[in-house]
């Protein structure tokens, strides 16, 4: 049994790198960003605005963070998530903490070709919903993003393919 956590940026490839472990490995894969956005559809907020909300409304990053904890110890799982392996970290969860993460201008580049928009636009954007998420966790948990120590594996995604990605991660795992 293997749980793993891929954490990282927006835009660094983690939802990709996630799902190709998840095709090599033939484990579970769940996605926290994507309960955060239906979240935030939900209170027809932006998450860009979604994200200002939690910063003065705590209950909801709460019931997210609860759940992601869930899914950990019930294990042979990948957990993506922006937190996913400090909350696995925190509550002594045993897991591989994987780290992704890439330049910010690739990672615009990524996220305009996957989700279109004006580049300056969404770097802002990135830039903004980044420096909320930081000021969130710094104010909920103590956790400085910057501080990488806790991951098992940290990889910058910048100039890497998927597959070569996946070839680093399964050669750590020893797969």
């Amino acid at each position: 049994m293997v749980t793993i956590t891929v954490s990282g940026t927006i835009g660094s490839g983690k939802t990709t790198i996630a799902h190709l472990l998840q095709e090599k490995l033939g484990i579970k894969y769940v996605n926290s960003g994507m309960i955060f956005r239906e979240t935030a559809k939900k209170y027809k907020l932006s998450l860009s605005e979604f994200g200002k909300y939690c910063e003065k409304n705590r209950k909801v990053d709460k019931e997210l963070d609860e759940r992601q904890v869930e899914i950990l110890k019930k294990g042979n799982v990948i957990l993506e998530g922006r937190l996913a392996g400090w909350l696995a970290f925190q509550n002594d969860i045993s897991s591989f903490k994987i780290l992704i993460d890439a330049d910010v201008n690739t990672r615009v580049e990524r996220v305009v070709n996957r989700e279109k928009g004006n580049f300056d636009k969404r770097k802002k954007e990135i830039i903004e919903r980044e420096k909320s998420e930081k000021t969130r966790y710094k104010n909920y948990y103590g956790i400085d993003l910057g501080n990488i120590s806790i991951y098992d594996l940290v990889i910058d995604t910048s100039d890497k393919k998927p597959e070569g990605i996946i070839d680093i991660i399964l050669e750590t795992l020893g797969k």
